[in-house]
């Protein structure tokens, strides 16, 4: 049987501080918390800005900007 709990390191509805540290190839912002990327439409590389994590999949999460 599969275990189906996400390994994540972030839940959706949290919020975090992250810093983006890459692009997307559709432009949006990359954020990475111990490794597990996070991405952030609206940002870019540089950014530091408070993210709330809207879905989390199991090999990435995406989150909406709430403060830069």
């Amino acid at each position: 049987m599969l275990n189906r709990e996400s390994t994540a390191p972030v839940a959706e509805g949290q919020t975090y501080d992250v810093t983006i540290e890459d692009t997307a190839k559709k432009g949006d912002g990359i954020a990475r918390i111990e490794g597990f990327v996070i991405f952030v439409p609206g940002t870019k590389v540089g950014d530091k800005v408070t993210i709330k994590v809207n879905k989390v999949m199991k090999k990435f999460a995406v989150a909406e900007t709430v403060a830069k």
